[in-house]
């Protein structure tokens, strides 16, 4: 889950992403053989061209169990005549964003991205000089911060609201254009998982119509995640930032306000996407305890089913983390997954390859 900018949000989960700072140190056959050999002959192309596709498919996945069973799920949902057909029109396949899309370590990226709206802010606001949370911000004092999260969480409010939603757009669009991830050194949209870009295309290759289900907001992931993804911003679910109606120099616009209108995470990501698709998904990918709700509904309905978690284990290309992480803490979802029989992905061991080349 990301970091969103009301202080709703912020109030119950900046204690833990501001520790993690620190921690971090910041087919058809024929019945007849004449009448119908042309059409037998057609599908058995098919067949073949279809298991070449299958073959040549997520090359960035190891060809173990995981691999199998996204495989076998996407061949069994998109087979004409298989008893666990579904129709194009249902076939809907729902992603976390932080932690399975692409890195949440040492903290959420939107969470990065707020502090420095603080600090860009800074010069427009000199009574913040002697506001605690602001002196802790400015000196990176992790432990000041945590001691005052409650005027840390009015400063973040402050420094993401009055603006249009279009300038707060292009905020975001100039940060991730300019900014640089502290551990690799890259900008935040290259660090994305290549395994899952893949995996991405794979499924709308196969008909699935793909969404962002995520706890960060939608203004924050809304301007790039047709370009990075593929997704569009209508197929992106997160929570969300109250906005006005406003005429401004005879220009009508949206205002963001300083408060939440929905948290998108836990309990909230079934409700998120009841709310905007309207369809149960199929297939649910995930990879922290904030997700567990969203797996839970996915394979509750009726016919096939697939729920996906990504563990996190490789510290030597990414990060490891688990149990006790403060940042996309996975527990009770792995035990779920265990018990129920979901497939668990192992970023050590399942993907080749972590994120794409770095661009010159």
């Amino acid at each position: 889950m990301t970091m969103a900018a009301p202080s709703a949000i912020l109030a119950s989960h900046t204690r833990k992403a501001i520790a993690a700072l620190a921690l971090a140190g910041l087919a058809l056959a024929g019945c007849s053989t004449s009448a119908t050999a042309p059409a037998a002959q057609d599908a058995a192309a098919q067949s073949v061209q279809s298991a070449q596709s299958a073959q040549s498919a997520l090359p960035s996945w190891r060809d173990g169990a995981a691999r199998q069973a996204l495989l076998k799920f996407v061949a069994d949902v998109t087979r004409p005549g298989s008893p666990a057909f579904v129709p194009p029109d249902e076939r809907v396949a729902v992603f976390d964003n932080d932690g399975t899309l692409w890195s949440e370590q040492p903290l959420y990226f939107q969470f990065f991205f707020l502090l420095d709206q603080v600090r860009a802010a800074a010069p427009q606001h000199p009574e913040w000089r002697s506001n605690p949370a602001f002196k802790a911000l400015m000196a990176n004092d992790m432990q000041g911060l945590m001691r005052n999260e409650k005027a840390l969480a009015a400063l973040v409010a402050k420094a993401n609201s009055g603006m249009t939603v279009d300038e707060y757009d292009r905020t975001i669009r100039d940060w991730l254009a300019k900014s640089r991830h502290p551990k690799f050194n890259r900008p935040y949209t290259e660090l994305v998982y290549q395994p899952q870009l893949e995996l991405l295309s794979y499924l709308r290759a196969n008909g699935f119509k793909t969404y962002i289900v995520s706890g960060g907001t939608i203004d924050f992931m809304r301007p790039w995640s047709q370009a990075i993804y593929g997704i569009p911003p209508e197929q992106v679910i997160g929570s969300s930032q109250a906005v006005r109606y406003q005429v401004r120099d005879g220009k009508p616009v949206l205002v963001r306000d300083p408060k939440l209108d929905f948290i998108d995470d836990g309990p909230g990501k079934p409700v998120g996407i009841y709310r905007h698709i309207g369809r149960r998904p199929i297939l649910a990918v995930g990879n922290s305890d904030g997700d567990l709700q969203m797996l839970e509904y996915t394979t509750g309905g009726d016919g096939p089913r697939l729920a996906v978690l990504v563990h996190h284990d490789d510290a030597e290309r990414e990060f490891a983390y688990d149990r006790q992480s403060k940042v996309g803490k996975l527990d009770k979802a792995l035990d779920a997954a265990r018990a129920r029989g979901w497939t668990v992905v192992s970023m050590k061991r399942d993907w080749l390859q972590v994120y794409p080349a770095a661009k010159p």
